[in-house]
Parts: structure tokens; C-alpha cells; sequence
């Protein structure tokens, strides 16, 4: 193996650990949000404050300048719905369907992979993705249920932002950190107004909070832009359903 094949190598192994460890993080959702007695706008309104406050002085070190194109704003859309609307569909159905339905990703992936940008996806990136997604299926099969319908749709649609996030990369003038950025200044404003109407602030809800914003939002989403530089669209969605089999698992 000569030297450039072999640093590729690396590269794409190192995106891949990053992936894995940004979806580690993802899964501290659901143990984080059971301590919070708040409206799921106002958690993801404060969630985003914080991760804010760790994206700011991260692009300052890093010189990276927050962009704004339409490409940035796409990639923002996709993230501010992966956030906002999987909080909302989980107080309209059960937990279970919410993380079922989000979890459509994959196939969101490849069907826009196909439909925009006439990328066809390989045999064993289809078959891995129905291998993955039936697992998540049985891993869930006792907890879904029928009913909810307007939760069940809201699901769907994160479900189907969230494969934006995976695909930010391949929009044209894009810069995925400048999405994140702008898909949490978007989590603020729209959850602000719940936020100022909430009237408790126990210490374990302002604790479990930063948790979320540092860790859930900031750092997994750093995490998960850089690893998407050498990590296939397909490849990265699959390696994020670690995410919906943790996250029960750290709440039980």
C-alpha cells in the first residue's frame, strides 16, 4: 500500500470513529431530557443557547468565519428540524415511534441521494441499510404503537431532515460547521418565547441542560461535520444507529 492510499485509510477510519463517538453523544438525549421539566421548545431553545456559547469560541480558534449561503441555509434547515422537530414529535407520540420514525434517515439518505444528486447507491450500502433499520425494528417492536398520528408525521419529517445533516457536504457552496451554527441560532429564536415562560429551574434541569448543549448539541455536532469530510453520506446515517438503541438504554 503505497503512502497516499494508506493516509486515505486513515482519514476514513479517524471520520469514522468521529461519527460514532458524535452519535455516542446524540444518545445523551433522552437520559438528559427526563430531568427537565420544561416544553421540548424551551429545552432545544436552551440547549442551543449553550452550544452557542461552544461554537463561538471553537471557530474563533479555529479561524473558521461562519458562512452564510444557501447551501449554509439548507444544511441549517436540516439541522435546526433534526433538533426541533424529534422534540416535538416525542411529546405528540409515544418514544418509541419518534425514534423509529427519526430513524428512516438512511433511507431519506439514499432516496435523496438518488432524486438530487444522482448518486446511486452500491448493493451493500441498500443492504446494510435494511439490515440496520430491521434491527432497529425489533429492537423497538414492544414499545410502538398505533395512534398519534400527528406526532407519527412530525417524526417522519425529522427523520427526513436528519438525512439532510448526513448529505450537508454534498450541497453546493456548503460549510457544514456554518450550518450547525446557524440551525442552532434557528433552535433559539423559535423556542425563545416557550423558554421565558417556563417558571422552574431546578439545579438538576439547569445541570442536565448544559449537558445537553455542550455535549448532545455542540460537541457531537463538531464531531459529526469533521468525520462526514471522509465518511460516506450512506455510511454515516447507518453508523448513527447506535444513537436510538443507546438512548432507551441510558434512560432505563
Amino acid at each position: 500500500m503505497t503512502a497516499e492510499p494508506a493516509d486515505r485509510a486513515r482519514q476514513a477510519k479517524k471520520g469514522f470513529l468521529l461519527v460514532f463517538v458524535a452519535a455516542l453523544l446524540l444518545s445523551l438525549g433522552g437520559v438528559c431530557i427526563k430531568q427537565i421539566p420544561w416544553q421540548p421548545l424551551s429545552i432545544n431553545a436552551f440547549r442551543a443557547i449553550v452550544a452557542l456559547a461552544v461554537l463561538l469560541p471553537f471557530a474563533k480558534l479555529t479561524g473558521a468565519p461562519f458562512r452564510l449561503t444557501p447551501g449554509v441555509l439548507i444544511g441549517a434547515a436540516s439541522v435546526w428540524g433534526a433538533t426541533t422537530l424529534f422534540t416535538v414529535a416525542t411529546k405528540l407520540t409515544t418514544a418509541g415511534n419518534a425514534v423509529l420514525l427519526q430513524f428512516t434517515a438512511p433511507i431519506f439518505v439514499i432516496l435523496f441521494s438518488i432524486v438530487i444528486f444522482r448518486k446511486k447507491p452500491g448493493a451493500l450500502n441498500l443492504a446494510a441499510c435494511a439490515l440496520v433499520f430491521g434491527g432497529v425494528i425489533f429492537f423497538f417492536l414492544d414499545s410502538l404503537t398505533m395512534g398519534g398520528g400527528l406526532g407519527n408525521v412530525v417524526a417522519l419529517i425529522s427523520g427526513a431532515t436528519y438525512a439532510g445533516v448526513f448529505l450537508m457536504n454534498e450541497l453546493p457552496d456548503s460549510d457544514p460547521i456554518s450550518s450547525v451554527f446557524w440551525g442552532d441560532v434557528l433552535s433559539a429564536l423559535t423556542g425563545l418565547p416557550f423558554l421565558l415562560k417556563e417558571t422552574e429551574f431546578p439545579t438538576t434541569a439547569l445541570v442536565s441542560v448544559v449537558v445537553l448543549g455542550v455535549f448532545q448539541v455542540a460537541f457531537a455536532y463538531i464531531l459529526l461535520t469533521i468525520g462526514l469530510k471522509t465518511t460516506p453520506p450512506v455510511t454515516a446515517s447507518l453508523v448513527s444507529g447506535i444513537e436510538p438503541v443507546l438512548n432507551p438504554i441510558l434512560v432505563a
